[in-house]
Order: C-alpha cells, then structure tokens, then sequence
C-alpha cells in the first residue's frame, strides 16, 4: 500500500478531467482506479498516477503528456521545509495563487472566477460567477485535511427561459432577489477529515455519487444540491472496502406543529418557520475477486421526522432495523433501497462494461406474477471500447429503465429527494432511456463529445396506484413524451484550472396531446476553476 494513503482525504471535485483520464487508463488495463463511489480522495487519484507513471513507456505520446499534466496537480509534495508562495510554482511545476506549507501544516487557495453565455432557442442568457477553492492538511502527520468550495453564480437575461430540471446538472436553490431577468444561487461544499491508515472518515457537505451513468446515475447522483454528512471509508484488504454515510437532508416541507408565531409586529409574517426534518443513511461494500471486475453491493433508507440512533451503526441493517423499530407497520416505516453494480474493466482488451440496480420495492415470490408484482426498480446497462479505429477514440452505448413509483413514498417527507430533487437519476420515474456517444481526445487536454440519446417518459402516476392498484400500472403508462436530442461539446484545460468550454443541443419533443417542440441551445465560457 502506497505511503500516500497515511496522507489527508481531500476529495477531488467530480467533474474534474482527471476522472475520465483514469477511467481510461483503467479501461485499458494499465491501473487499478475505483470510481464507483465518487468524489475520490486526491491521494487515491496520485497512486493511481504514480503507477501509470511507473508504466509510462507503455502509453502514447498524448497519454504521457497528459499524465505528467496530472502530476503536475496531484503528486504528494513531501518537502518539509516551510514556504509561503503568492503566483508561483510549487514543487511540482504547477502554478498556485497562495501555497502555504510546514511541517505540521498546509494550505492551497486559489480564486474561482467563471463568464459564459448560453442561448436557448434565441433567448440569451449572460452567467458570471466567483468563489473560492482551498484546501490543506493539518498535523505533523498530515492525518487532518480540509476543504471548502464556494461559488457564487448570477445569471441575467432571459433567465425564465432556461431551466434547470430535465438535465443532470446540480439542482439550484436560488437566493436573494430573482425575478425574469436576474438570478443568484451558489455552490458551497466543505469537508473536514481524519485519516489513518486503511480508512478516513469525514464531516462535511457534498454530493457523494454512487455507480456508473453515462448522462444520469439511478442510485446516487448530483442532480440534488449538497448535503451535510457524516462519512467513513475503510478499507481492511485491497480487495474490500466498505463505505458509511448519514446525511441530513431538506424536506421542503413546512412542520405546522413545531412552526409557531414570534409576535414582532407582523414583521415578516410574525412566523417562525420550521421544516420536517429529513436524513438519509446509506452503506456499501466493494469486492474485487480478480482484476478489472469489481462487484458493489449497498443499502439505504430515508427516514423523517427525529434522529434515529440505531442509523447511526454503520454495520446495521437499516431495512430490518427500520422493520422492527416501526412495528411492521407502512405508516410509522421509512422508505428503504437495495442497489448493486457490477464493473468489468479491460477483462475485455479496451472495454468498460457496467450494470447497475436500485430496487425500491419488489416481492421476490411475486415478481413473475402479472397480477400481484411490485417490481419497483430501476437498472441500468452500458459498456464502451477505446482506441476504436483510432488512438484516444472511445465509442458506447447505455441503456437505463427506471420503473413506475421508484423514488416515491406514502411519506412525501420520505420521497427520494433533496429540496425536491431526485437523490438518483434526473428524469424521475417510468421512464427509458437509450444513449450512444463517442469521445475523443485530438491533442492533450482537449476533449470532444458526442451524445445522442432517446428518452420516453410516463407518468408519475398516483399513490393510490402505487400502493392498492392490482396489478400495478404498467412501465409507460399514462405515456407523456418522447425525446431525442444531440449534444456536442469541445472542453480544454488550457492550464491548471483554466478551462474553455464550448457545448451545442438540438432536442426535439412529442408529446401524446400532439404538441411537438423543438428546442436549440448553444453555450460557451471560460472559467478559472471547475466549469
């Protein structure tokens, strides 16, 4: 085991370059990543180019380049001498706005400052954006790290007509005063951890992203904003880890009973307003019985209302536990889940083939019978082979079904959600999805995309329905629409953390009322952080 795992866990933002870089690498044999809960630590990330770097002579031209660009950004700096640096390289070449390192302490910060524009079926729409990244380590042993990400985003124009829902982009919670012309939201993520030597765990508020999707994950994604946690990762064998959360999630419900008057002269409403309360526990377990294939397996619960100790034990089993502790009955339960993934990397030379599950609900003695099955679930299958035809090209398909009611609860407190958007995948439930796409990397850094995917949708259907109805609804009832769009986007990390980003989407829409829509949206920007 590397030295770097005795370092701080510092996650990497899951949007970074180096994600796809190292998925690649493993898709070719060459390391051993695991990706399949994301964001990854940094000192993960620098192992795993550590060894391609050990490997080097085995990679491309354009490959060796951008693996010494990674470097640049990811080697452990194992220096102890104390130096404060403003606009210069560190150690590694790579240039920092303020570095900051002794013995027993570090600190990396650099602004966030963001301009772009995108436009919608003619309606144009101007984004900036400003915040902050940093991050360091405290101790002599470098076991305390820290992090936070803040960004703050306004957008002017014709801001009512581009929307932020059926896409998998981070929900917004706006703030401030917004009408037609002007919104203002922000992006905050910190954490701070303790790490030994097989394990770490962390307090802080993120996204944790859980399985494989090429345009949307059906388990655990990002389309939610944020939320605080409690994480532990460990790992007792390289071929085992287990990983823990709880999380305190928002309701969006008002509690009418703990809400009460303030009696301020009807400031403000003279109210005190107070949400249910919601939390999410979630554990998993990886296996890898040889190499390449990695196998997941996990459980989580949504629970309201109060704290529960008994979510707590990282080792219980929620679903049983939750069971118990309600007396067997569906109105004092929570909303539980089963998921699994499984992952084949290079077992096929120069292919990733994936396929993962979420089951809501399901009556295993059932679930072949047409008039009694509640196969409440959802899966998804896909697979992609690089250095198709030419270096650096990779081309894939992705199938995703997600069945009537999946996410959904009696409980509205339960639902799969956080501020009312879905915990798994973007487009809710009843619906498929069909995707091909193509990338392709010309010369270091420089990134195209090709997505073309099919999307049929039904309805949500009612709780009466999801509970009573025999037989259930079938999958597309209530049919809504179909879509297809193309999407294609060129991405460049001219420098460390300077990006140029040019994307394009033509999507097309039929509804069954007869409504056909056709929609056509361009953006563009430059960024100094994560786009």
């Amino acid at each position: 085991m590397s030295q770097q795992l005795s370092a701080q866990t510092i996650f990497e933002n899951y949007r970074s370059n180096v994600y796809p870089f190292l998925n690649r690498m493993a898709q070719k044999g060459f390391v051993e990543f695991n990706d399949i809960i994301q964001p990854v630590p940094r000192t993960h990330i620098a192992d795993a180019l550590l060894i391609l770097n050990n490997k080097k002579t085995r990679l491309s031209n354009k490959e060796q380049k951008e693996l010494e660009f990674y470097l640049e950004e990811f080697r452990i700096i194992n220096d102890t001498n104390t130096k404060i640096s403003f606009l210069k390289k560190d150690q590694n070449n790579r240039w920092r706005t303020l570095h900051i390192k002794s013995p027993s302490f570090s600190l990396n910060a650099d602004p966030i400052i963001g301009i772009g524009s995108i436009s919608e079926n003619g309606k144009t729409i101007k984004q900036v954006s400003n915040g902050i990244d940093l991050w360091g380590s405290i101790g002599e042993k470098k076991q305390w790290g820290y992090q936070l990400y803040y960004r703050d985003y306004t957008e002017t124009g014709e801001v009512n007509h581009v929307l932020n829902l059926e896409n998998p982009e981070t929900g917004r919670i706006l703030v401030g005063t917004n009408n037609n012309h002007q919104i203002n939201y922000s992006e905050i993520r910190a954490n701070l951890s303790y790490t030994w030597k097989n394990g770490s765990i962390i307090f802080g508020k993120d996204n944790m992203n859980w399985g494989y999707g090429e345009n949307g994950k059906i388990i655990l994604s990002s389309k939610a904003p944020s939320y605080p946690y409690i994480r532990l990762d460990y790992s007792p064998f390289k071929w085992m880890s287990f990983n823990y959360m709880h999380a305190w999630l928002n309701s969006n419900l008002v509690d009418s009973n703990l809400s009460y008057n303030t009696y301020t002269g009807g400031v403000s409403g003279d109210t005190r307003i107070l949400f249910i309360q919601k939390y999410f526990a979630t554990h998993s377990i990886v296996f890898k019985p040889m190499k390449g294939l990695n196998i997941a397996l996990g459980e989580s619960i949504i629970y309201s209302d109060q704290l529960d100790p008994g979510f707590f034990i990282p080792i219980n089993l929620f679903k049983i536990y939750d069971n118990n502790r309600s007396n067997y009955s569906i109105n004092a339960g929570s909303n539980g889940q089963y998921f699994l993934q499984i992952s084949s990397r290079n077992q096929i030379k120069n292919t990733h083939l994936y396929a993962s599950t979420f089951i809501d609900e399901i009556r295993v003695s059932e679930m072949f019978n047409k008039l009694k099955k509640r196969n409440q679930l959802g899966y998804t299958i896909g697979g992609s082979l690089t250095d198709l035809f030419l270096p650096y090209l990779t081309m894939g398909a992705e199938y995703t079904r997600v069945n009537p009611f999946v996410y959904n609860n009696l409980i509205p407190a339960q639902r799969y959600t956080n501020y009312d958007y879905s915990l798994g995948d973007w487009m809710g439930n009843n619906f498929d999805r069909k995707i091909l796409f193509v990338k392709y990397t010309p010369i270091p850094k420089l990134n195209f995309y090709a997505r073309y995917q099919n999307i049929r949708k039904g309805g949500a259907g009612t709780i009466v329905e999801q509970y009573l109805a025999e037989p259930q609804p079938s999958f597309l009832n209530n049919y809504q629409k179909n879509r297809k769009d193309l999407f294609l986007q060129a991405n460049f990390e001219w420098i460390h953390n300077v990006y140029l980003r040019t994307s394009a989407q033509w999507m097309k829409e039929d509804y069954t009322n007869g409504l056909k829509t056709n929609n056509t949206s361009y953006a563009v920007g430059i960024s100094f952080g994560l786009p």
